[in-house]
C-alpha cells in the first residue's frame, strides 16, 4: 500500500512508499479506502514540530473515502458506507462532552500515540491518530462520519477540518453581530472560511489580511470587503473604523506577532478570536493594565468551538443551499506521488487548498 511519510520531525519532503501496511484493525475500528485528502497547516506544523507529533508519520487529518472493513462491536457503520474522517472524535463520556464541549474531548488525542501503520522497518504513526496521505487508513469507529451521496470526496474532506474550523470560528466561538466589522489575519483555507462565515452573520465590513497577492484576491470572491497586505492594515482600521478598531479580528496564522497584532486592531471591548494552531514555546504577552482596561474578549477557537457532528451537517446544508462556496477553495489539485509539490505550494501560499485526489 502507498503512503506519503515524514521519516523524522523537521524534514520538509515526504517520501511516498509502497511497503506501508495499514495496522490495528479489530473490535471498534474501521478501515477506510482513502479517497481525497486535503493538505491542511497543521500538517506542515507537525512536520516541522511546532505540533507535537511523534515520527515515523504518515501525515494528513482531513480526509474522505469509503469504509472497506467494519470491526466487531461497530454498529451504524457498514462496508461501502461513504464517509469523512474526524480527528478529533467525541468519546461522549469525559466532562468535556458531559459539558457539551465535546470539541474539546482529549480521547481523540490520545490516539496520535498510538500506531496505525506498519513497515517492514517498524512503527508509524498517523497524524492526529489518522493519516490520510496513504491508500487505507484503520480509525476508531467514530473518527468515521457518514456523508450524504450527493457530497463529493473533495468537498467532505475539507469540511472534516479546514472548513468546520474556519466556519465555526466565526458562528459559534465569536458569534460575529449583524453590522459589525470584522478583520481576518491569514487567509489560506481557514481564514478563507471564518470569511464565509463573517459573511453568513452579517458583517458589513470584512477585512482580509494577508502577505500573498493571490490570496488576497481570493477572499474577495469569499466575502470579503476589502484586502490588505499586512503593513496596510493599520490604515485600514483607522479609515474604517476611526481608528477604534474592529469589533471582531480572527487570528488564523498561529504565531504570537499576528496574534499581538491582532490585539491591538481590536476595538476595546471587542473579540479577539485565536484560530491558528501555535507553537507551546511561542508565548504571546499582554501587561495586566491592557487586559484589564480594554476589556477585550480573546477567545481560541477549537476545530470551529462546537459540536464537530452538527458543524458538519450544517456546512453541507450551506454548501447545498448555495451559501458557502467549497468548490473554489481548492486552487490546486495532485495525485499522491505529487505531495511534495502540494507542500510547496502551501508554503509559497500558491494554493488555498490543495486536494490530492487518491
Amino acid at each position: 500500500m502507498r503512503a506519503a511519510v515524514l521519516h523524522e520531525i523537521g524534514q520538509d519532503k515526504l517520501e511516498v512508499l509502497d511497503d506501508v501496511e495499514a495496522a490495528g484493525f479489530g473490535p471498534g475500528k474501521v478501515k477506510i479506502r482513502v479517497r481525497a485528502t486535503g493538505l491542511c497547516h497543521s500538517d506542515v506544523s507537525a512536520m516541522n514540530g511546532v505540533l507535537p507529533q511523534p515520527a515515523p508519520f504518515v501525515p494528513g487529518h482531513e480526509g474522505a473515502g469509503e469504509i472497506i472493513d467494519v470491526g466487531d462491536g461497530v454498529t451504524g457503520l457498514a462496508q461501502g458506507d461513504r464517509v469523512l474522517l474526524c480527528w478529533l472524535p467525541a468519546c461522549g463520556a469525559c466532562p468535556a462532552c458531559k459539558r457539551g464541549q465535546t470539541q474539546l474531548c482529549l480521547a481523540g488525542f490520545m490516539n496520535a500515540g498510538t500506531p496505525n501503520f506498519k513497515r517492514p522497518g517498524g512503527d508509524v504513526f498517523g497524524f492526529a491518530g489518522t493519516g490520510t496521505f496513504t491508500e487505507e487508513v484503520v480509525v476508531d469507529a467514530g473518527c468515521a462520519v457518514p456523508i450524504p451521496d450527493d457530497v463529493p470526496f473533495d468537498i467532505a474532506a475539507l469540511i472534516g477540518c479546514g472548513v468546520t474550523t474556519g466556519l465555526g470560528a466565526a458562528i459559534n466561538t465569536a458569534d460575529v453581530a449583524a453590522g459589525s466589522s470584522v478583520a481576518v489575519i491569514g487567509c489560506g483555507g481557514v481564514g478563507i472560511s471564518a470569511i464565509q462565515g463573517a459573511r453568513l452573520k452579517g458583517a458589513a465590513q470584512i477585512v482580509a489580511v494577508d502577505p500573498v497577492a493571490s490570496r488576497r484576491e481570493a477572499a474577495l470572491k469569499f466575502g470579503a470587503t476589502e484586502a490588505v497586505a499586512p503593513d496596510e492594515l493599520a490604515d485600514a482600521k483607522q479609515r474604517i473604523t476611526a481608528g477604534e478598531g474592529f469589533d471582531y479580528v480572527f487570528e488564523v496564522v498561529g504565531k504570537s506577532a499576528t496574534a499581538r497584532t491582532a490585539y491591538e486592531t481590536t476595538r476595546r471591548g471587542g473579540t479577539l478570536c485565536v484560530v491558528g494552531a501555535g507553537a507551546m514555546d511561542d508565548h504571546l504577552q499582554l501587561n495586566m493594565f491592557e487586559l484589564f482596561f480594554d476589556e477585550k474578549k480573546i477567545l481560541p477557537s477549537m476545530y470551529g468551538g462546537g459540536d464537530v457532528l452538527t458543524s458538519y451537517e450544517r456546512a453541507i446544508a450551506l454548501w447545498r443551499a448555495g451559501r458557502i462556496d467549497l468548490e473554489g477553495l481548492i486552487t490546486h489539485r495532485v495525485q499522491l506521488a505529487e505531495i511534495n509539490e502540494a507542500l510547496d505550494q502551501m508554503r509559497t501560499g500558491a494554493a488555498l487548498r490543495t486536494c490530492i485526489e487518491i
